[in-house]
């Protein structure tokens, strides 16, 4: 009986520990409802990025990617930003796709410009740069060494002569 009753509590404290842990990871993911105005912008590639994704401004989020299509005349994808009401870009606004670090996750980063005019609920950001590709990057890095010289044996170093003194006047 008395073994019955300490495998109830062990459950109910492993539960416990789990709802604790759940409700930790929901405050802290940020998946909270954007609701705002939209805003487009057209991308050569959106390569990580996918609905749900964070849009940041100083690396704090003001809205998330609630759409995401492909332009069959342009050929380019085309994101769609909810972005809060509070936050009002100027026209010349860049977006960015930007990765959290070698292994973390994509999101969409703005920086504002200097222009008096503000995009509208509904309109677009026209300055963009598509995400780097860190594959294609390392893979550059090795293959633009310099060939080796022919027969494999380094080239000679230059001869270290001294430099002849100068006379002092």
């Amino acid at each position: 009986m008395s073994r019955n009753v300490i495998e109830t509590v062990m459950g109910g404290v492993v539960l416990l520990v789990a709802a604790v842990f759940l409700g930790f990871a929901y405050t802290s993911s940020n998946l909270r409802d954007t609701s705002g105005y939209t805003v487009v912008a057209r991308f050569n590639s959106v390569e990580g990025v996918s609905t749900g994704t964070d849009v940041r401004l100083s690396g704090i989020k003001i809205g998330t990617v609630v759409d995401q299509r492909l332009d069959p005349d342009t050929y380019l994808a085309e994101l769609s930003l909810s972005l809060d009401d509070s936050i009002k870009l100027p026209s010349d606004t860049v977006a960015k796709i930007l990765s959290d670090g070698l292994l973390g996750g994509t999101y969409v980063a703005l920086t504002p410009g200097a222009e008096d005019e503000m995009i509208a609920a509904g309109g677009e950001i026209r300055y963009t740069q598509d995400p780097v590709n860190l594959t294609d990057l390392i893979g550059r890095f090795m293959f633009s060494a310099p060939p080796a010289p022919p027969g494999g044996q380094p080239a000679p170093a230059p001869s270290q002569a001294p430099a002849p003194e100068q006379p002092s006047q």
